[in-house]
């Protein structure tokens, strides 16, 4: 083990998250929160979303409401740093071995005052894989309590059902319907809340999700994706992309390593392109 424990380990295995609160180091938290701030700032200059921001609806250079800073180490330095060399690639090392892939990152923002809700859903079938090794592992760069939208995780669900993230007529929403929620039991959720520099992680099987921010303060989450060396994505959905699929550690295996249970699939996004989860989940709201 590089930073974990033993029991840390044996807790991801059985239910599929981790909350490790104030575990990144004073200095990564004040760089980090420094380049959030660069993009915070730029975003002043946006009346609507640039290729490097994503804006919620509302938002304003005078009232700055941010969404996403997607792949966020083609952007900055020290976002490079922390997702190809930082002490998280160690967290990932623990749990899924030597050999790593880094899929993607971003920066979610749960603005002030009514930041958006997500709701339940898994990763996989957004990004599917040959084999479930994927996790996400998260940084508050802020401090986070049940007021702000914690993440919120159903333990052990990692090894229960994949769900389609689809409606009854097929169509694509990127959220569990209310009676696949009901069949979860809510005894299991686990919020995941701690000042900054908490991590989390969460395997790419585990259903998670957060409500609104009702608070008065931004809640933001940086989130790198990582994988095994033998997990091939099956769809192209980063290609192109600078700083994805990229491997940070070890070697890429000659032969990708699949699962027995299949993974749902996404729509084909190579046409239309694909923007976010907020813009899915928004999109089933407004039924279309």
């Amino acid at each position: 083990m590089k930073v974990l424990t033993g029991e840390q380990c044996a807790q991801y295995e059985a239910e599929g998250y981790l909350c490790l609160p104030g575990f990144l180091s004073f200095e990564w938290v004040q760089r980090l929160g420094k380049a959030m701030d660069k993009f915070i700032e730029r975003s002043q200059s946006l009346n609507v979303s640039s290729a490097s921001i994503l804006v919620e609806p509302g938002h304003t250079p005078e009232n700055p409401r941010l969404r996403r800073i997607p792949q966020t180490g083609a952007f900055d330095p020290d976002f490079e740093e922390f997702g190809l060399k930082g002490p998280i690639v160690d967290i990932a090392e623990d749990l899924i071995g030597p050999d790593i892939r880094l899929h993607h990152s971003k920066l979610n923002f749960k603005w002030s005052d009514g930041g958006e809700e997500i709701k339940w859903h898994q990763d996989i079938p957004f990004w599917p894989h040959s084999n479930y090794s994927p996790l996400t592992i998260g940084v508050y760069l802020c401090d986070v309590d049940d007021e702000m939208g914690p993440m919120g995780v159903y333990a052990g669900s990692q090894k229960g059902t994949l769900f389609p993230l689809r409606n009854n007529d097929g169509a694509w929403t990127g959220a569990l319907s209310d009676a696949e929620v009901s069949s979860l039991s809510p005894e299991n959720i686990r919020w995941c809340k701690g000042p900054r520099g908490t991590v989390t992680v969460h395997n790419c099987r585990a259903v998670h999700g957060s409500e609104p921010n009702r608070s008065t303060r931004m809640r933001p989450l940086l989130l790198h994706t990582y994988a095994a060396g033998d997990a091939k994505p099956l769809t192209g959905i980063m290609d192109g992309i600078p700083f994805s699929n990229i491997m940070v550690r070890g070697q890429e295996a000659e032969q990708p390593r699949f699962a027995p249970e299949p993974c749902p699939m996404p729509p084909d996004w190579s046409k239309t392109g694909y923007s976010s989860i907020f813009e899915s989940q928004t999109k089933d709201q407004l039924g279309s």
